[in-house]
């Protein structure tokens, strides 16, 4: 996990994961976010999506970019309990 000025940025794994993006949905829902924001688009040869969810602990931002991955930044204390219910 990397920090960066108070809050975390964690590479969850591939963003064409189907099992990975499933999980991380419940974990966020199971957490009590809330999703805020939702935008995607394509660049070229890249597909972007990007959403905001609202925690008790702050917004954490979910982006998943082709050959970059899946992964979820943010306050610790939002990010955290998020990436421990999926095991990482």
């Amino acid at each position: 996990m990397a920090q960066l000025s108070g809050s975390l940025n964690v590479h969850l794994g591939d963003e064409y994961d189907r099992d990975l993006r499933a999980a991380l949905l419940n974990a966020l829902l199971e957490s009590g976010a809330t999703l805020k924001d939702r935008w995607q688009g394509v660049g070229g040869s890249q597909d972007v999506s990007q959403e905001e969810w609202e925690t008790a602990d702050g917004v954490v931002v979910v982006e998943a970019e082709t050959y970059v991955g899946l992964s979820i930044q943010g306050p610790e204390a939002a990010v955290t309990p998020v990436v421990r219910r999926l095991g990482r």
